[in-house]
């Protein structure tokens, strides 16, 4: 998922069960109604569904995705539309979330999920210890913890971080959690094996990437893993500003003044040595 859930509070229960609003956006849940319906009006965005909690997973991501495509979508109105959904399955917000996680974890540890991939190549390439760089729902660091890797799982977004931590316990595993700018991430130099940052660059603009390309360098004491989507446009439902190709990615890799190489899997795969 790629919510912030820094607008609202994801924790917070609905104040109508089964009923999640938000800024003009209403997504209800209604056992008479398909399995996920979006209407636009004057008066916002309103989204019916039937889901059950075997439903709530990353799953859901695409199915919303194709909804974008015809309704028009902004980023926040995605986002807003995805809490809700996890929201309104269940009446215990702690309990939906962590539902939500653990489906989206089992579904990614045994391949089904269309990230699963990309996680798996991720995990091939690390080497000790890892500071993930703009983590968001901390599903690549959860992966690892679940392996019993030593990880860090940050990002800019502390609603996107405390929920990971509220979570944490439910999922019976520990890790480390820091909010911060990618750009700026408050370690010494050296911290960490490994410093990956999996489909964040796409997220800002070449000079800021470019600065987190620079300070994941800092951090890491071996090499930099950093993956992105070979998109034809950049979504903006998902919050992506620009598109890579092989070569764009070569040239940050360039840019890096570092020995790197630039591969495809499931999108581009840029892996800087320090």
């Amino acid at each position: 998922m790629t919510a912030s859930v820094e607008e609202f509070d994801s924790l917070a229960p609905c104040l109508v069960p089964g009923r999640w609003t938000h800024l003009g956006v209403t997504v209800e849940h209604s056992d008479d109604e398909a399995e996920l319906r979006v209407l636009r009006s004057e008066s916002g965005l309103s989204v019916w569904h039937n889901l059950t909690p075997d439903d709530l997973s990353e799953a859901l991501v695409g199915d919303v995705t194709e909804q974008v495509a015809q309704s028009g979508l902004g980023q926040s109105e995605f986002e807003s539309v995805m809490v809700g959904l996890v929201l309104s399955t269940m009446d215990d917000p702690v309990q939906a979330w962590t539902t939500y996680y653990r489906n989206s974890l089992d579904e990614l540890l045994d391949g089904t999920a269309d990230f699963a991939p990309i996680h798996a190549k991720a995990e091939e390439l690390i080497r000790g210890s890892v500071v993930d760089l703009g983590s968001c729902f901390g599903f690549f660091p959860l992966r690892l913890a679940t392996h019993g890797r030593d990880v860090t799982a940050t990002d800019i977004h502390s609603g996107t971080i405390r929920l990971l931590d509220a979570v944490l316990p439910h999922l019976g595993l520990t890790m480390n959690t820091l909010v911060c700018d990618g750009g700026d991430v408050p370690v010494p130099d050296g911290s960490s094996d490994t410093v990956t940052a999996l489909h964040l660059l796409e997220h800002v603009d070449a000079e800021l990437g470019d600065r987190i390309v620079q300070e994941a360098l800092r951090v890491a004491r071996d090499r930099v893993v950093i993956a992105v989507p070979f998109e034809d446009q950049a979504q903006a439902c998902h919050g992506h500003v620009r598109t890579f190709d092989l070569e764009s990615l070569a040239a940050v890799g360039a840019r890096s003044g570092h020995p790197f190489e630039v591969f495809e899997h499931h999108g581009g795969w840029l892996v800087i040595e320090v």
